[in-house]
């Protein structure tokens, strides 16, 4: 095995193109797929970045959640304690809790209950884009359409008044900024969790028929761990989708022969968001997990408490995996794994949702309006590089 304490070379994070991750991320997973790296934040630790290797680090029980997110600045110092997950926040946790938790909503995810949902999806899809058309030209395509829809849906679900959004998107895009320093990323959070924690209160005094109010009703967690759940699923079930749709679009826009094929052949639609979310994989500086104990990987010694982090970004274009270019966006593409919603015990439980969702927006909005365009150059369009979820942070459209 290697040497425990090699030379690091910074984590490659520029993009030379909106749509592609770090050109370094190539030579990477073909002469070194598991690197030593400096983090932004100024800690070590290992990059992994052929799709094998990633898959192989996200389905290892030795590697266990980590607790520390992502951050520019200074690092906390060495020795610090980790702190233990906040209650209810099972995506920082570890089996048997991790399972406690996330078992009490598989059976509200399943791909039957989200095939059902369809629907109430398709409606709220109509409705956003019958407002589009009644709209002066040109339109935010973020705020107009992509953020509307898994916001309306997730609070549907959850049993979230709608009429607070400002309030939980305003909390969300703090704790997803990259620069966001501690004590706002605390505010943030502390904010999220009162506001659920006071419906969760209120639905057990009247219960109410949604996700938290069951979760309420079975009793199986207490008021902190149901607000925990229901902050993150709020947060997740609506900034990483939105960011999907508008960013999916912007893509598309960009490559006129994939909207053209998709109108030629609505059956294309479903590989197509599946080829979006490999091509797109707005996770954009990958899942970190922390090594509970001594181990090896492809040849190199990882010290128990080092992080390692797994790229998704790099891994969804991995050559070995998905056969021709996979630098180019193509709907025809046959259909090979990704890993966009990450794999293991932490596979993303919503990811069912996600692809009701794009299917729905994405086949409405190019049949509503064959002629979308963007209403500024492409260079223009403010891309969402100091977020944790990537995307565009607006997207001006007409037609």
């Amino acid at each position: 095995m290697t040497d425990t304490q090699p030379a690091t070379r910074p984590q490659p994070t520029t993009r030379t193109c909106p749509f592609n991750p770090p050109e370094e991320y190539r030579t990477l997973r073909e002469e070194e797929p598991v690197t030593p790296v400096t983090f932004p934040d100024g800690t070590h630790g290992w990059l992994v970045t052929r799709h094998a290797d990633v898959r192989a680090v996200l389905a290892d029980p030795r590697f266990g959640a980590n607790r520390r997110p992502a951050r520019t600045g200074a690092p906390a110092p060495v020795g610090t304690p980790v702190p233990p997950p906040p209650p209810g926040m099972f995506l920082m946790m570890d089996p048997p809790e991790h399972t406690r938790i996330r078992r009490l909503l598989t059976g509200q995810f399943t791909v039957r209950r989200m095939r059902q949902l369809a629907p109430a999806v398709e409606r709220i899809v109509a409705e956003r884009l019958d407002a589009m058309a009644s709209a002066t030209r040109p339109v935010d395509l973020v705020q107009a359409f992509a953020l509307p829809i898994p916001s309306l849906v997730i609070c549907e679900l959850l049993g979230v008044p709608y009429a607070d959004r400002a309030d939980f998107q305003r909390n969300s895009g703090t704790l997803l900024r990259l620069d966001a320093s501690q004590d706002k990323v605390l505010e943030a959070h502390q904010a999220m969790n009162s506001y659920i924690r006071q419906l969760v209160v209120a639905k057990r005094a009247h219960p109410t028929d949604d996700i938290l109010g069951g979760l309420v009703q079975d009793g199986l967690l207490t008021d902190e761990e149901v607000a925990g759940v229901g902050a993150l699923l709020l947060l997740a079930g609506h900034e990483t989708t939105a960011n999907m749709i508008a960013l999916g679009t912007m893509c598309l826009l960009g490559n006129p022969d994939q909207p053209a094929a998709l109108r030629a052949d609505a059956s294309l639609m479903d590989n197509a968001v599946e080829e979006l979310l490999r091509y797109l994989t707005i996770i954009q500086f990958g899942l970190r997990r922390v090594a509970r104990e001594d181990l090896e990987l492809d040849g190199h010694r990882i010290e128990a408490g080092t992080t390692v982090l797994a790229s998704l970004t790099s891994a969804n274009r991995d050559a070995t995996q998905f056969p021709g270019d996979p630098d180019q966006l193509d709907v025809r593409r046959p259909y090979s794994p990704h890993l966009a919603f990450g794999h293991g015990v932490h596979q993303c439980i919503g990811q069912q949702l996600a692809r009701v969702e794009m299917k729905a927006a994405l086949s409405a909005l190019l049949d509503r309006f064959p002629t979308l365009r963007l209403a500024v150059p492409a260079e223009q369009v403010p891309m969402r590089d100091d977020m944790l979820i990537y995307g565009v942070h607006e997207l001006p459209v007409t037609w």
